[in-house]
């Protein structure tokens, strides 16, 4: 199987021992040769009414295991190609199936690895393995066999195919079933053996480490337009919904209509769907993104015209794939590119290309996804710039024209004339792509009604960390307590300068921050699993550096975390003797200094040669969990410096320490994929190798008063000095060494499970309702 003669010899790309592209190719010859590592895909046809896989007769030609039984269709991957257009194009080549992305499902990656020929025929070959999942068996007078390459199809039993390849029947090709395919009959196995009353109680479970709860805000002071205002600004938000479903997975919105099409078809139904809807994937953001759904559960799908047309057959009904590791980068970039793919290009691009290729606002695809030409197997002229950008505002052009109408209706509406301000430039830039003027209006928002809405935040792309999701917060500003928070945004030059940092880093242009609190009404897009109480935006250095941050505390979601998780966590995890210096104060006083550390610190850097950046470009991936970390961390050192200033009440010191060592627990059940996680996780592990931490026999937790201080203080300067000067390396070291879940974490973890605390929230919204009833 892409083995016959060619006019001209097969290049493919040479890989790493990672499986990265290098940048390189050579023939194929050179290749096995040299014993150069390439890639090659394996594709599965199986059928889930009747079980079976379907099996290819190798021709009778081959220089390989010829007129053998073998995989449905496989090849390698030619130079310039990608793994999933290879994918599609053996599949027609060789069956005549034409299949959409959507129809392939990478089960895994395996090396396989042999010298043959005397030593002349070295393979280290990557197989992607992808399996595509039809409803039924198609029929085999609807296949179009490539003679050259196979003389006969077959579906075959799953039992009975690993009973021929147990005993080593002589027909078809072997395979070890102890070895790395043996994943391959184990997944499918396990996907459609599972005992539905046990997955049942499994997702009840997960759903049971959420408490639901109903946020409420006063409205009385809003105005008859404000409140007409308010309606078409939730219905803009729900929008944001429907792009960040789409942001996650290509196939994400199949799978949430059709889950949400059979909610009342069975409790198990039921479970799925909302369970999906607290994740709006199939991902547990609890889990570390273990998958709690398969592609057995996907909706189908019906191709009419993808094989030769068969008399009285409508065509191939096939599920929609997700992988079961969830997709490093989203849906921003083609399934199958790598980082090193990525870097290759982005370093041969200039222009409005460059500038797309690492911002936050567009995905990047492939032209070869656009127009895929079947029947050209790019030998002679392999492409060389496959990839290409493509802005938000032509991605989700329909939605966002729709958003855009909406909050133009509800600016017009508006006495605010901030809020009128920011409702027409954000409509704007969903049309434009350009969210400088937006992002300032945002800023400078002093309205009653509160919104933030658009694509911030980056913690869904960790592949690295460029392309923002969207989301929507809509409140009600909350002007006592805004009054009273106002003086941490004056004095965030003075925490800068004073910052546990060398002053090469420091800058000097800090921005006083405005910080509004608000009381949320709603919220959408990706506010998936854990609620966010508090955040800082916008992430646009240009922005940070020109007109510094803005920042709004969610007040009554952090009521309601203070009441249903923090305060059980203290009564479980913390020694009786200092049980009661946790309290909502110091609590919601840490969250205002964590989010005004996120506007201080190093963001746009200076590199040992001279080169200017950011740190978001120079740590990638690791940007996310190593900024929370640091928010965190230099938020509880901010807390301390303002009380040393009489800034802050002295009394605050200690219940802030502690609240703080409770809530370190709180985030780490967000799991070490999360950023929120990780980054609590390494402060953790590091104040409690230095003793500012204290396990006692009773397997409760203490802070130690006299280390506190100096540990926080050492952990600040060694993150903001890796940022300072964007040091991935160090941030790598950092993170490995202390993000790990460590046996005084599991203490804690156990101790929770145990008692049943909620690890978060699942906000409702009884305000909504009422509001949409109305109007």
């Amino acid at each position: 199987m892409g083995d016959s003669d060619h006019l001209h010899e097969e290049h493919f790309d040479v890989l790493t021992k990672t499986g990265e592209k290098t940048g390189f190719s050579k023939p194929r010859g050179a290749v096995h040769r040299d014993g150069d590592y390439h890639r090659a895909v394996h594709v599965w046809i199986f059928a889930e009414s009747t079980q079976q896989l379907l099996l290819q007769r190798r021709a009778d030609c081959k220089d390989s295991w010829p007129g053998l039984w073998d995989i449905s269709s496989a090849g390698h991957v030619s130079a310039g190609d990608s793994s999933l257009i290879s994918a599609r194009r053996e599949l027609q080549e060789e069956l005549g199936l034409t299949l959409p992305n959507d129809a392939f499902e990478l089960l895994f990656v395996f090396l396989q690895q042999s010298v043959t020929n005397n030593g002349s025929f070295i393979n280290n070959e990557f197989d992607d393995v992808y399996l595509v999942t039809t409803v039924s068996p198609i029929p085999l007078e609807a296949f179009v066999l490539q003679e050259s390459e196979v003389s006969a199809v077959k579906y075959i039993s799953i039992e009975e195919y690993k009973q021929a390849l147990a005993k080593e029947d002589p027909n078809y090709v072997p395979y070890s079933l102890e070895g790395q395919y043996g994943q391959l009959f184990d997944i499918i196995s396990k996907r459609y053996n599972c005992n539905v009353e046990a997955k049942s109680l499994d997702l009840q479970k997960k759903l049971n480490r959420y408490a639901p709860i109903s946020l409420t805000a006063e409205l009385t002071g809003l105005t008859k337009e404000d409140m007409e205002a308010l309606v078409l600004l939730i219905q803009a938000a729900r929008l944001m919904d429907d792009i960040f479903h789409h942001q996650v997975w290509f196939a994400n919105p199949s799978l949430k209509e059709w889950l949400k099409g059979r909610v009342g078809n069975s409790h198990f139904d039921k479970l799925k769907w909302s369970y999906y809807s607290v994740n709006k994937s199939p991902w547990s953001c609890l889990d570390e993104n273990e998958a709690f759904l398969t592609t057995a559960d996907s909706s189908i799908r019906l191709l009419p015209e993808s094989t030769k047309p068969i008399p009285g057959w409508n065509g191939i009904e096939y599920k929609a794939a997700f992988p079961i590791q969830k997709p490093p980068g989203a849906n921003f970039y083609p399934p199958d590119m790598d980082k090193m793919e990525f870097e290759l290009w982005a370093k041969g691009v200039s222009g409005d290309e460059k500038r797309n290729a690492d911002g936050f606002f567009s995905v990047i695809k492939r032209h070869s996804d656009l127009d895929l030409d079947l029947h050209s197997n790019n030998v002679k002229n392999p492409p060389t710039n496959d990839l290409y950008s493509i802005p938000y505002s032509q991605e989700y052009s329909g939605i966002l024209a729709k958003a855009a109408e909406l909050l133009h209706k509800a600016g017009d509406l508006t006495s605010s004339p901030s809020l009128k301000r920011f409702l027409h430039s954000k409509a704007d830039a969903f049309l434009s792509n350009d969210y400088y003027e937006s992002d300032i209006a945002w800023m400078e928002l002093d309205s009653k009604v509160d919104v933030t809405l658009g694509p911030y935040e980056t913690y869904e792309d960790v592949l690295f960390g460029y392309k923002a999701t969207f989301e929507a917060f809509i409140g009600v500003r909350d002007d006592k307590a805004t009054a009273q928070v106002k003086l941490f945004g004056d004095h965030l030059q003075i925490l800068e300068q004073n910052l546990p940092l060398d002053t090469i880093y420091k800058s000097s242009e800090v921005i006083a921050a405005p910080i509004r609190v608000v009381n949320l009404v709603y919220n959408s897009g990706d506010v998936k699993g854990p609620q966010t109480v508090a955040f800082n935006l916008p992430n646009d250095e240009r922005i940070v550096k020109d007109r510094g941050t803005s920042m709004v505390l969610l007040k009554n979601v952090s009521e309601a975390k203070f009441k249903l998780i923090l305060q059980p966590i203290a009564d479980v995890c913390i020694i009786k003797e200092q049980r009661e210096l946790v309290d909502f104060d110091s609590f919601f006083t840490h969250t205002i200094c964590h989010e005004c550390c996120h506007g201080i610190g190093p963001h746009t850097i200076t590199l040992p040669h001279g080169q200017k950046s950011t740190v978001r470009l120079e740590l990638q991936e690791l940007h996310s969990a190593l900024e929370e970390a640091k928010a965190d961390i230099v938020g509880l050192w901010a807390l301390k410096f303002l009380v040393d200033k009489d800034v802050l009440p002295k009394s605050l010191v200690k219940s802030a320490y502690v609240s703080y060592l409770a809530g370190c627990f709180r985030s780490v059940r967000f799991g070490l994929k999360e950023a929120h996680g990780k980054g609590l996780a390494l402060q953790f592990n590091w104040l409690f190798e230095k003793g500012a931490f204290v396990l006692h026999p009773d397997e409760t937790f203490s802070v130690d008063f006299n280390k506190i201080e100096d540990a926080v203080e050492s952990l600040s300067r060694v993150i903001l000095t890796t940022q300072g000067k964007g040091d991935k390396k160090a941030a790598q070291q950092l993170l490995t060494k202390y993000c790990v879940m460590t046996q005084p974490l599991k203490v804690a973890l156990n101790k929770l499970e145990m008692v049943q605390v909620p690890v978060d929230i699942i906000p409702e919204f009884p305000i909504l309702d009422k509001l949409l009833q109305e109007n």
